[in-house]
């Protein structure tokens, strides 16, 4: 392994999904300006749009999330190719 790539301001941040509000502890080197408390502790805050308490994958819930008719719009445009 190559000395001097690595990183070494390892910390621990606190990961927030926002389409649920869960919070998950892990170390990181991400850069934030937020702060949030868990367990009486300030942490970094890192806001996320989904992760494994939201993904449909881990979660086995399939979510259709149609904004501004992309789908209908995606249908559209490759319904020729249909068979």
């Amino acid at each position: 392994m190559k000395q001097g790539i690595h990183p070494e301001n390892y910390r621990l941040v606190a990961f927030k999904d926002m389409s649920n509000d869960e919070v998950f502890l892990t170390k990181s080197t991400a850069n934030t300006k937020e702060t949030i408390e868990v367990d009486g502790e300030e942490y970094p805050l890192v806001k996320l749009e989904i992760s494994r308490t939201s993904h449909p994958f881990y979660t086995g819930k399939a979510k259709l999330l149609d904004t501004a008719g992309r789908i209908d719009k995606f249908k559209n445009k490759y319904a020729k190719f249909k068979k």
